[in-house]
């Protein structure tokens, strides 16, 4: 079997994508449920239609289009990532595996192959927190790491509940259909951007991801006393951002003082009130991102800014309000397919190494209710979530090779 990839196909149609956005060129702002996530959305479909594939839709807009194979009574192999986009991100996240899939399964087709199992790529709805302030929206619900009553509850910026809007969207059922049964999947894999340098400094076309580090996130409200900048003087002071910057370097020491380089921590919301020069901060609400390969690691970092937050409280004389938004296991690879994986790239003659993954990724959700791994390929600089994300079609064209020749192993 020769597997023929059409980069200049698949190339352009990344391109063609990337034009649906609500941000001017070349940056891409796809955010979920609006007219331009469902033209996208449509504009997808049409294209896996042309392809062959049979087409349906779950409740919360999940995309399946199957590859019929030739026993349907045995579990399909999956691929497939997303493409709703942050504001002013770039062109290939998410999209290289999820137009990627769709060009793994044409060159396959087109090669001669027929399946045995059904292949079946898979658009994830709402793998960025945008919209709903919560990652990897569809395969939450697909995997059951989200009840369909804890989804209900979330609402946009708006105030408007995820019913109300995936309802004004087109997407009708209950919420509870939308959890895969017991063995829908024998396996599945990602194919996505690395989003870091590592690849590309070692000058390697190809990683195979064998963990996918776990994210945990915090919100902090910060209820200090608020004055004129002028008036009030500093022994009277208590700055709940002068309080804020203490636990925000506090969180930064607990990350770096974990004893493993995989930890990771991060404020990335930060909000002032009333944000006035001349006046004292009343209010700071903090966001914040944690990440570890190591479950118990991570919990262990949690703890220590938990403590901090309590001696920072009684310390500066302010009440701090913590809300633990969510808490996610780290995911294993499936041993059999990462070694499907490593065995294709040889047969191809591409050099590969194992990563971590420390972004996590709807295959982090998938792997509660399927065997996963990643595949990843190089992206310049290491960019990604900007306008100047960029991977050369070469290097999309290999893994698209090996994914394909991999979804040709899973599904004979």
């Amino acid at each position: 079997m020769t597997i023929g990839v059409d980069q200049e196909r698949l190339v352009n149609e990344i391109e063609e994508l990337a034009l649906i956005s609500d941000a001017e060129a070349p940056a891409v702002t796809r955010i979920v449920f609006t007219p331009t996530d469902l033209k996208a959305r449509a504009w997808l479909i049409a294209r896996c239609e042309k392809a062959g594939l049979a087409v349906r839709q779950d409740p919360i807009g999940n995309i399946f289009a199957r590859w019929t194979g030739s026993d349907p009574s045995l579990a399909a192999v999956g691929t497939g990532s997303h493409i709703d986009a942050i504001p002013n991100a770039g062109k290939y996240d998410g999209v290289v595996g999820v137009l990627g899939g769709l060009e793994a399964i044409r060159s396959l087709r087109d090669s001669g192959f027929r399946p045995k199992r059904s292949i079946e790529l898979l658009l994830f709805t709402s793998e960025e927190p945008t919209r709903f302030g919560i990652g990897c929206l569809g395969s939450r619900l697909l995997s059951g790491t989200l009840s369909a009553d804890a989804a209900r509850k979330l609402l946009d910026k708006a105030g408007a509940s995820i019913e109300e809007v995936r309802r004004n969207a087109g997407f009708q059922g209950s919420l509870e259909e939308v959890r895969l049964p017991d063995g829908y999947y024998k396996a599945f894999v990602e194919l996505h951007i690395e989003q870091g340098p590592l690849l590309e400094q070692q000058k390697i076309p190809l990683g195979i991801v064998t963990k996918i580090a776990a994210p945990a996130s915090l919100r902090f409200s910060i209820a200090g006393v608020g004055g004129h900048a002028g008036a009030v003087l500093m022994p009277d002071r208590r700055d709940a951002l002068c309080a804020a910057a203490e636990l925000i370097l506090a969180i930064e020491s607990a990350a770096r003082t974990s004893g493993a380089v995989d930890t990771v921590a991060t404020v990335g919301i930060c909000e002032v009130f009333p944000g006035a020069v001349n006046s004292i901060p009343s209010r700071v609400d903090l966001t914040v991102d944690i990440r570890d390969t190591n479950l118990e690691r991570r919990d262990a970092v949690m703890l220590a800014i938990q403590a901090a937050r309590q001696t920072v409280a009684v310390r500066r004389q302010v009440p701090i309000h913590e809300e633990l938004l969510n808490a996610d296991a780290p995911a294993q690879c499936d041993p059999s397919i990462t070694e499907t994986l490593s065995q294709c790239c040889v047969k191809h003659q591409l050099a590969f190494i194992p990563m971590v993954s420390r972004a996590y990724h709807d295959s982090l959700f998938m792997s509660r209710t399927a065997p996963v791994a990643m595949l990843f390929i190089p992206c310049r600089n290491g960019y990604s979530h900007r306008p100047d994300e960029y991977a050369s079609r070469e290097d999309i064209g290999r893994g698209v090779t090996v994914l394909a020749e991999a979804l040709a192993t899973l599904a004979a």
